[in-house]
């Protein structure tokens, strides 16, 4: 657990108070059920409170940054920066993922980086800082790391939102919505993998994978906006 919390120290800049905290925040619920231990020994109560940390303080950061920006389009911008993608794109980054304590199945299958796996770690490490008192640190972390990803949804906002950029661009020359259909989907132990195309006036413009429909389905759509022109 010392190395652990270390790592965490190093990775974060914050130092550790309790220690079980952070060895509950990165573990998987797989292998609590591997090793018959307490439900609570697993991050997912710390995930839930992470998350309305992290929200709360991105909420902060767009409202401050953006005060001429209405709150719709506040509230978008920080979905895209709260998301799943993101936060695994940070985890990854920062080698969060690599602390990660999986059953041995879902380890051999690489489950850590699967985006829905490190971004709860992610946000459940965030939890445990705040339920160890170091909410005034995490959140100045949060605003140092954070901010140039709602920089970066900003400026570029239609890459993040290429879905409905998609359909407004279709709409826009015949009122036709892009069609998005499943043509494969396969089930792991922890996840199922969506394959995803788009078509729109019978061509099929792009097919994309995901951990979700909702992101094979942005995927298919990014790629879909390329090849028309829409986006660069």
């Amino acid at each position: 657990m010392y190395i652990l919390v270390k790592s965490i120290e190093n990775i974060f800049g914050i130092k550790t108070e309790t220690p079980k905290l952070y060895k509950s925040a990165l573990t998987h619920t797989s292998y609590i059920q591997e090793n018959n231990l307490p439900y609570n020994e697993c991050y997912e109560r710390l995930e839930f409170l992470g998350d309305a940390v992290l929200k709360l303080t991105v909420s902060d950061i767009v409202f401050n940054m953006y005060k001429d920006v209405n709150e719709g389009e506040l509230s978008k911008i920080r979905s895209y920066v709260v998301s799943d993608h993101t936060l695994s794109l940070v985890a990854k980054e920062i080698g969060l993922n690599d602390l990660i304590v999986l059953a041995k199945h879902e380890d051999k299958l690489g489950c850590r980086n699967l985006e829905s796996i490190s971004a709860c770690a992610f946000e459940a490490v965030l939890g445990a800082y705040y339920l160890d008192g170091k909410f005034v640190e995490i959140v100045d972390y949060i605003k140092k790391k954070f901010t140039p990803y709602i920089t970066d949804v900003k400026e570029h906002f239609e890459n993040y939102n290429a879905k409905a950029v998609l359909q407004e661009y279709t709409q826009g020359i015949n009122k036709q919505r892009p069609i998005y259909r499943v043509i494969r989907s396969e089930q792991h132990k922890n996840h199922t993998e969506f394959e995803i195309e788009v078509s729109y006036n019978d061509e099929v413009l792009a097919v994309e994978k995901g951990f979700s429909k909702k992101e094979a389905e942005q995927k298919c759509a990014y790629i879909a906006c390329k090849k028309l022109g829409i986006i660069k």
